[in-house]
C-alpha cells in the first residue's frame, strides 16, 4: 500500500491469480511511456512478460525478452488486456515429422529440381 501525492491510498497488486487482486501492470513501464509520443519513442526493453497491456500502451513498441533476445512487439488496440509475454514466444517451433517427413521433403525438392531442369532445357531449345 502506498500513499500518492494527492493523499489517496494506492494499492499495488503483484499477484495475478484472482480477479479481486486486480491486474498487474508494471509501474516502471507506465513511467517510461508517461508523456511520450508513441511514434517518436524508440523500442522500450522490458523483462516483465507478466505485465498486462493497458490502453496507455497502445502504439508503443516494446522489446519483450523471451529468455534469449528481445522481440519487438507493437501494441495495438486488440492487445489490451493481454499479457506482454503472449506476443513473445519462448520456444522455437521447427517442424513436426521425422523420417517420413524428411522423405516427403526430399521428393518434393527433387521434383522442383527436375521441373527447373526441364524449364531450362525448354528455354535453351527456344534459343536455338
Amino acid at each position: 500500500m502506498y500513499l500518492s501525492s494527492e493523499g489517496l491510498v494506492l494499492l499495488l497488486f503483484f499477484m495475478t491469480r484472482s480477479l479481486k487482486k486486480g491486474i498487474f501492470v508494471d509501474e516502471k513501464l507506465l513511467a517510461k511511456i508517461a508523456g511520450k509520443s508513441p511514434l517518436q519513442t524508440p523500442m522500450i526493453k522490458t523483462w516483465k512478460r507478466a505485465s498486462t497491456i493497458s490502453p496507455e500502451m497502445v502504439g508503443f513498441t516494446f522489446g519483450v525478452h523471451n529468455g534469449k533476445t528481445h522481440i519487438e512487439v507493437l501494441v495495438s488496440e486488440d492487445m489490451v488486456g493481454h499479457r506482454l509475454g503472449e506476443f513473445s514466444p519462448t520456444k522455437k517451433f521447427n517442424k513436426h515429422g521425422g523420417k517420413m517427413q524428411k522423405e516427403l521433403e526430399q521428393k518434393k525438392k527433387e521434383a522442383e529440381i527436375a521441373q527447373a531442369k526441364s524449364a531450362n532445357a525448354a528455354a535453351d531449345a527456344k534459343k536455338k
